[in-house]
């Protein structure tokens, strides 16, 4: 099946390359495009598609794209501040409006689902709250909406997946791995050491990588490939680090990325014309990109598998309200008092996507949770919400984009 599934993917990946310029005026990208193949594949091995998601090769590339993820959205943030040109913003979507989201996520989990324990109702929140641009790549290079606006978006959606994925892991431990549960306070003994040990790590990994890469180039040592490689394999060399030492590869990943972004001034790449040295990051970017497009052909295969086992309406309803109210509702608080206008707060409420990083979530807790009604409980609440955005974000982006900026656009046209 291994082969046949590659076959698939590359003759597909292939295929979307050739004419990707061209469906981009119909907004068909590379996650749309892998999604209707895995869903095509999934109809023909529907029957092994669990037992290939739930096992260990699979776990174990889940967590290295999650590593590289991370790594790549920490060395992509714009600014020399560590939360960018508009740090005040920022800090309210991830410092205010991220806790809310989860608090509220559970709190809308237990009046939907009450026979769930809340650690549960905790591990789905933090797999379908964080956002990600996959699904609606081209917002943050929509002039329709504000360039404040964008930078919030952008930089939320580099960070929150960091922030978040220590709540996750303790969220997993608590809820038990191989029917073995345990307190908070065991759950909190196990990850509080292996996150202070991925700080370290990934710190030292990052500034030592990055300082040694500056005396490299300044003494004509390296290529331009072997610059491109170095990068690639710094995120790996971080995860696998302080797996190795029982820490926390994704913090140690995405720490990595920050002091690495600070130590190499890394140029900004999101936005605006990249900088000569930007092209240190093509190989590892085109290597994200790839391994990103794997997760959504296995993500078509869920739908299948999801579909096929039917979804009960409190997922539905749980997933719904994660990607409306849950999101909205948090940010409208958090910008109380700020200079955005009601506008601007529903457009970075509304334009919240989910994405890969919802999918490697999903795909670790079915992995890491016991067989039976848990495991596939998060698996339906992932599939659903990033179905959902993928819909909303990916094809309805632009709508809601015009839609909250037309009463804009009169008032500047009275003005005028």
């Amino acid at each position: 099946m291994m082969v046949s599934v590659l076959i698939v993917i590359t003759t597909v990946v292939a295929a979307w390359s050739l004419v990707a310029r061209r469906l981009e005026p119909w907004h068909v990208r590379a996650p749309v495009v892998l999604v209707l193949a895995g869903v095509v594949t999934g109809l023909f091995t529907h029957h092994e598609l669990a037992a290939t998601l739930n096992s260990e090769v699979a776990q174990h590339v889940a967590e290295v794209i999650l590593a590289v993820l991370l790594f790549v959205d920490a060395t992509e943030l714009p600014g020399g501040r560590l939360f960018g040109n508009d740090p005040g913003s920022v800090a309210r979507t991830l410092l205010v409006a991220l806790p809310l989201s989860l608090g509220l996520m559970v709190l809308l989990g237990w009046l939907l689902l009450p026979a769930l324990p809340l650690a549960l109702l905790l591990l789905i929140a933090c797999i379908i709250v964080p956002t990600d641009f996959a699904p609606a790549e081209t917002l943050v290079r929509d002039r329709r909406i504000p360039a404040r606006v964008r930078n919030v978006l952008n930089i939320e959606s580099g960070y929150n997946d960091g922030i978040v994925s220590p709540v996750f892991l303790f969220a997993l431990i608590l809820v038990g791995t191989d029917s073995t549960t345990r307190t908070p306070a065991e759950a909190l003994g196990t990850i509080v050491p292996a996150a202070a040990k991925a700080v370290v790590a990934g710190f030292l990994a990052g500034v030592l990588i990055a300082w040694l890469m500056n005396r490299a180039e300044r003494a004509h040592w390296m290529t331009e490939q072997s610059r491109r490689i170095i990068v690639l394999v710094t995120p790996l060399i971080a995860y696998t680090v302080t797996v190795a030492v029982d820490g926390n590869g994704f913090v140690a990943a995405f720490v990595c990325g920050i002091a690495f972004r600070y130590v190499r001034q890394v140029p900004v790449r999101r936005q605006g014309a990249p900088a000569p040295d930007a092209s240190d990051f093509q190989l590892i970017e085109d290597t994200n990109a790839m391994m990103t497009m794997c997760m959504w052909f296995y993500f078509g295969n869920v739908v299948v598998l999801t579909v096929a086992e039917g979804v009960s309406w409190p997922v539905v309803l749980l997933s719904v309200g994660a990607l409306t109210v849950v999101r909205i509702l948090p940010i409208l608080l958090a910008f109380l008092g700020s200079g955005f206008s009601w506008r601007d707060r529903l457009m970075i409420g509304a334009l919240g996507p989910r994405g890969t990083t919802s999918i490697v979530f999903g795909l670790l807790a079915f992995n890491g949770l016991p067989d039976g009604s848990f495991a596939v409980t998060a698996l339906n609440a992932m599939t659903v919400t990033v179905l959902g955005s993928v819909l909303l974000h990916g094809a309805g982006s632009v709508a809601i984009a015009r839609f909250l900026n037309r009463p804009r656009a009169r008032a500047d046209g009275r003005k005028g």
